[in-house]
């Protein structure tokens, strides 16, 4: 590959992201539903979704709450899955504690931990059923101790404002009451702003659209806190000669079946690896239905494919730069450490070929909303930690104070500001 190709897989259309007329169009949307809260909600609906709903239903009645149901196996299969991410975000809570240390003689510092006073989350809707979507972000948020949870999901297309049963039967479980139906970038702008309807929240969070993403990345210039990026998906696997390319082909056609704008990657040492997974992934193209089929052959093709590299160094060297949002390693057991001990950006690592993507996304209980586009070079996935803030607390006594006061009075006179200096020069007095 030259400089330019790396360089637009290293991109894969995040231009296409934040192109400047969806930018435009979208800020009018959150303009019009700060100025007019519900009905501007409203309108939205009818413009994009066709579906004409009044103020007072937008918000999922607790009869409709409670009287939604999905078959039994799905049901248990929700139940396993908010089993394990309990376990996973209790795990992480119990390791993210206060502390306090004495920085010096009578000085005490330290961090306080506590969980943010309200979330708004978005579970997408239209393509597809995703009740996975809602757990993955609603558990993190209960377990860490949110006040104050709000659920906005787009109704059922073609429908007359009906929503997933399966969300509602997640948020009944996790007691989640406050529950929307509302088009996606209008009921992000609506959770941020609140409306007559929608109560507001300081952080929101969900992966979704393009028009989804910006509408998120937006309302950051209102004061509300988002996640960067959560989409288009996109995944990437590390394989060597010990590889199975049956396994490979249809873990790579995991995330590649979610959109035409998604993004998946094969590193490999191996061309005869690749030609045998190039062969495989063909035939299971043949099992998938059309709009699957067409979606990961974008992702594949255009968006993603078949990077050959000289050594397992160089492949996680190429991973590295990629940040991929989920990252499967199909290597030698003896050479998977090494390739843990170089891998530092990546939304997720699942560890050999008996760990695919699907596993993950739905009940392994590891985050699965996770940065995508890059951002896993600064950014990680959705847990508890997400929800908790943490507060610097220093307690000083009255020696302590005035050992310091010497340099208080230095850089205070350096920088110019005596109201600083007076502070502590009127307790010398």
């Amino acid at each position: 590959m030259d400089s330019n190709a790396r360089r637009a897989l290293m991109r894969r259309g995040l231009d296409d992201i934040f192109a400047p007329e969806l930018r435009r169009s979208i800020g009018e949307l959150i303009d019009d539903v700060q100025a007019r809260g519900d009905t501007a909600v409203c309108d939205a609906l009818s413009k994009f979704d066709g579906i004409d709903l009044a103020p007072a239903e937008l918000m999922v009645t607790a009869q409709e709450l409670e009287e939604a149901s999905v078959s039994a196996q799905v049901d248990e299969a929700i139940d396993h899955a908010i089993g394990n991410l309990r376990t996973f975000n209790t795990a992480q809570m119990k390791s993210t504690t206060p502390w306090t240390i004495e920085a010096e003689p009578g000085l005490t510092v330290g961090e306080q931990i506590s969980p943010i006073s309200s979330a708004g989350l978005f579970t997408p809707s239209g393509k597809a059923s995703y009740p996975s979507v809602a757990y993955q972000l609603a558990v993190p948020a209960v377990v860490a101790g949110v006040a104050s949870i709000s659920l906005v999901v787009p109704p059922i297309p073609g429908g007359s404002g009906q929503v997933d049963p399966a969300v509602l039967v997640v948020c009944r479980k996790l007691s989640i009451t406050n529950v929307f139906r509302v088009n996606g970038p209008a009921g992000i702008a609506a959770l941020g702003f609140g409306t007559e309807s929608i109560p507001q929240v300081r952080k929101i969070v969900g992966p979704g659209s393009p028009a989804v993403t910006i509408a998120q990345v937006e309302m950051q210039r209102h004061g509300v806190s988002t996640m960067m990026l959560l989409g288009p998906t996109e995944s990437l696997v590390i394989a060597d000669d010990t590889a199975d390319p049956i396994k490979l082909a249809a873990d790579l056609l995991i995330e590649a079946e979610h959109g035409t704008d998604s993004s998946v990657v094969l590193l490999t040492t191996s061309a005869q690896i690749a030609d045998a997974t190039d062969r495989e992934i063909e035939l299971q193209l043949a099992d998938l239905p059309e709009l699957r089929a067409e979606a990961a052959r974008a992702a594949l093709g255009g968006n993603g494919g078949c990077v050959l590299v000289s050594s397992i160094d160089e492949a996680v060297e190429v991973a590295n730069e990629y940040a991929p949002e989920h990252l499967q390693v199909a290597v030698a057991d003896s050479t998977v450490d090494e390739v843990l001990d170089g891998l530092v950006n990546a939304g997720e690592i699942l560890i050999g070929q008996h760990t695919p993507f699907s596993a993950a996304n739905f009940v392994l209980g590891c985050p699965a909303s996770l940065p995508t586009s890059g951002f896993a070079h600064v950014s990680s996935g959705i847990t508890a930690n997400t929800f908790l803030k943490r507060t610097a607390i220093a307690r000083a006594d009255e020696a302590a104070l005035s050992q310091m006061t010497p340099s208080v009075l230095a850089l205070a006179d350096h920088e110019g500001f005596p109201a600083h200096g007076n502070a502590l020069r009127l307790r010398q007095r």
